[in-house]
């Protein structure tokens, strides 16, 4: 998947005739955010209640508080105006699906695993990141156009865009039906999942290397935030995960999570709510540094620190 991911930016940067075309981008989008969340609600059927409470806890706490002090640093250290540190707050408190599947394949090869119930913890951590940092956005909004945006539709963008809407509803499906009902289409949603990834991973690679260029309008202070702040909130959730009373596997997933930076659900909810930011600093921040950063050595690091929390454990 990583070496996808290195030959779609290659494609680019080689000025290769290589596309994926759009309509192929939003199915595959389509079919792995519902092929997650339907994973997880049959892993969730059977799961007690008493094992899934407190990591649910810790991950809303999470993304309330993530995107609170994401705000704070790039205001108040970086410097950045308040729309564009509350739309990389939105960024960097959400969650990529993409690089949480990766974490469950990731670990699926070193011989460990996650909870079933992780990915409807995807959602607990993205909607309330997103909208604590809309929130902040809009207080720090002073023109008179953007303020017409209503708290309303931000929430309903959020909770009924595309990524939420999938997830959520596959999560509800995958419960209502149970194992035996996931079972009867795993043909479909769960055996090709990893081919299918594989393929959306090269499209990414392309759309990361066009960001490269973006470099230099972002500037050194925010490439260095796009690479440490996800290892600070990588080692935060493994601990949290680890104190929420989850395995080795589960703690470096939440981990994983917690340090990854979304790229389907923020930037929708942030070009609706807060229009004046600039793509060019969250998209970059996120798809060109943190998204790369993550697939190749943040995953390693993350479980190398649950690891390490766990006494050694594997």
């Amino acid at each position: 998947m990583v070496l996808a991911f290195a030959l779609g930016a290659i494609a680019v940067l080689v000025k290769s005739d290589l596309r994926i075309p759009d309509g192929m981008y939003q199915g595959m989008s389509i079919y792995l955010l519902f092929a997650i969340g339907l994973r997880g609600g049959g892993e969730l059927a059977e799961t007690p209640l008493a094992l899934v409470w407190r990591p649910a806890l810790v991950t809303v706490l999470l993304g309330v508080a993530t995107p609170l002090w994401v705000f704070a640093i790039l205001r108040w250290v970086g410097r950045f105006k308040g729309v564009d540190a509350a739309a990389l707050a939105a960024h960097y408190g959400s969650v990529s699906a993409v690089t949480f599947t990766t974490a469950l394949l990731f670990l699926e090869a070193a011989g460990a695993k996650a909870e079933g119930f992780m990915p409807a913890l995807v959602a607990l951590l993205e909607m309330p990141a997103i909208l604590v940092a809309l929130l902040l956005g809009r207080r720090a909004q002073t023109k008179v156009a953007s303020s017409s945006v209503k708290l309303g539709e931000v929430v309903r963008e959020v909770v009924v865009g595309k990524a939420s809407l999938l997830l959520l509803g596959g999560v509800a499906i995958g419960w209502l039906s149970g194992q035996h009902g996931v079972e009867q289409v795993a043909p479909l949603f769960l055996a090709p999942f990893k081919g299918v990834l594989v393929l959306f991973l090269l499209e990414m690679g392309m759309v990361a290397a066009r960001r490269f260029q973006d470099f230099r309008k972002a500037g050194p202070f925010l490439i260095g935030f796009a690479v440490v702040m996800p290892v600070v909130h990588g080692a935060l959730g493994v601990l949290l995960g680890q104190a929420a009373g989850l395995s080795i596997g589960g703690a470096t997933v939440l981990g994983t999570m917690a340090a990854s930076a979304s790229y389907i659900a923020a930037p929708i909810a942030v070009r609706t709510a807060l229009p004046e930011a600039n793509p060019g600093y969250y998209v970059t921040a996120s798809l060109a540094v943190t998204f790369p950063f993550n697939l190749s050595l943040g995953l390693p690091l993350y479980f190398a620190i649950a690891k390490l929390a766990f006494g050694g454990a594997t």
